[in-house]
């Protein structure tokens, strides 16, 4: 199975999958959006480097789901 594929089965068959990944692209749209603005208050640059964290916490967790899933078709 391609990664494209599990993605789109994790999203229809894990609650827990489809929620995290939603958040990541949330997450993803907030950096977005601070990156049209040319300089930062010292508080912005706290709270992207937060999103980042946060982000990035998300993401090994879908690659973990994606893992798991992964193991578990190749047992079947």
């Amino acid at each position: 199975m391609k990664e494209e594929e599990v993605v789109e089965a994790l999203k229809r068959e894990n609650e827990e999958f489809k929620r995290i990944h939603q958040e990541h692209r949330e997450l993803d749209s907030q950096l977005l959006e601070y990156n049209k603005k040319s300089s930062f208050t010292a508080e912005e640059e706290i709270e992207i480097n937060r999103i980042k964290k946060e982000k990035l916490h998300k993401k090994d967790k879908i690659a973990e789901l994606i893992r798991e899933y992964k193991k578990h078709q190749s047992m079947n």
